[in-house]
């Protein structure tokens, strides 16, 4: 099966979310084991993978050098963790590949995704990222047309943009790689935010300050790669009801509909298990194929259908025609 597997922001940092340099490789020396069992056994694999540390500490860096030198765009940090990190896993998995007796074939791409100039996400930017800063150090950044909020006693935090992605701009060069028999790493972090516009008669693609949710990204791409299964891998085993509560209860054999449901009535938290959520219906909707959300290292079980939140498509769903592999 060609499987794309979307991992969390944890699986880059240490257990105790730190993202030293050092942390950061021995976390994809953890994930790399998982990802060759399945190459072994015959999968195509795609990876994509949150960035969040590791922009964070990249805007620590502008926040603290802006008088000495100019703070980079945002994108600019998406697309810098994205190569990053995508060269860990070329060396992670390429150890893991060949202990394994199979090609070292591995590729990182930094990847851009399209998203709509006029998603009114633009004008009410309000996803958090970095850290709390003191007034003055908010207003500072914010000088140089970024926007931060009041947050009380912890502080001032910068706040962007995050719109919904319409289109993994470079796909194509992963649906060639993949056919080449490589292991893929792409989009990482929701991929680096793009607009169009027609200048000329031709399309020409700006960089904006944005962050892309992963897991929505995930799905776009899964869609245009044909994949045949979206796994949302991460720190539990399945999407649960009542979380933290006495009636925990986790879900196995689910639907879209069952699960936007759940979704409605505010079963999942808009900055943790909703996106994933979201994410796999999306997906199942949209192709009439298979999603899973569960461990990293019970994907395999999750494919074979007995781990995991395993999502299904609705009796009735129709799916649109998918793009030829």
């Amino acid at each position: 099966m060609r499987v794309l597997i979307a991992l969390g922001g944890n699986a880059m940092t240490a257990p105790d979310g730190s993202a030293t340099p050092e942390a950061q490789r021995d976390a994809v020396r953890r994930v790399a084991p998982a990802v060759a069992d399945l190459v072994r056994s015959g999968h195509q694999v795609v990876l994509t993978h949150g960035n969040g540390p590791q922009v964070g500490n990249l805007l620590v860096k502008n926040e603290l050098a802006a008088h000495v030198v100019p703070p980079v765009p945002l994108d600019w940090c998406g697309a810098q963790t994205q190569a990053t990190i995508g060269a860990l896993f070329l060396d992670a998995l390429g150890d893991e590949l060949g202990a394994r007796g199979l090609p070292r074939l591995v590729a990182a791409l930094v990847s851009r995704t399209l998203v709509d100039a006029a998603d009114p996400a633009f004008e009410r930017p309000s996803k958090p990222v970095g850290r709390y800063v003191a007034r003055a150090e908010a207003e500072a950044m914010s000088a140089h047309g970024q926007t931060w909020e009041d947050r009380g006693e912890r502080g001032w935090r910068r706040v962007v943009a995050s719109p919904d992605p319409l289109e993994v701009l470079d796909a194509p060069a992963a649906h060639a790689l993949l056919d080449a028999g490589f292991v893929v790493v792409c989009a990482g972090g929701g991929g680096v935010p793009r607009t169009a516009a027609d200048v000329g008669g031709h399309r020409r693609l700006d960089g904006v300050q944005a962050v892309i949710d992963k897991d929505l990204t995930a799905a776009v791409l899964a869609r245009d790669l044909a994949a045949d299964v979206l796994v949302i891998a991460t720190d539990v085993e399945h999407a649960v009801l009542g979380w933290g509560t006495p009636d925990a209860r986790p879900l196995t054999d689910v639907t879209p509909r069952e699960l936007r449901r759940h979704l409605a009535a505010g079963a999942f938290g808009s900055g943790s298990m909703g996106p994933k959520v979201e994410a796999v219906c999306r997906f199942v909707e949209a192709t009439g194929r298979r999603a899973a959300i569960t461990g990293l290292h019970r994907i395999a079980a999750a494919l074979a259908g007995t781990a995991g939140t395993l999502i299904r498509p609705d009796t009735l769903a129709v799916p649109v025609p998918q793009p030829e592999r």
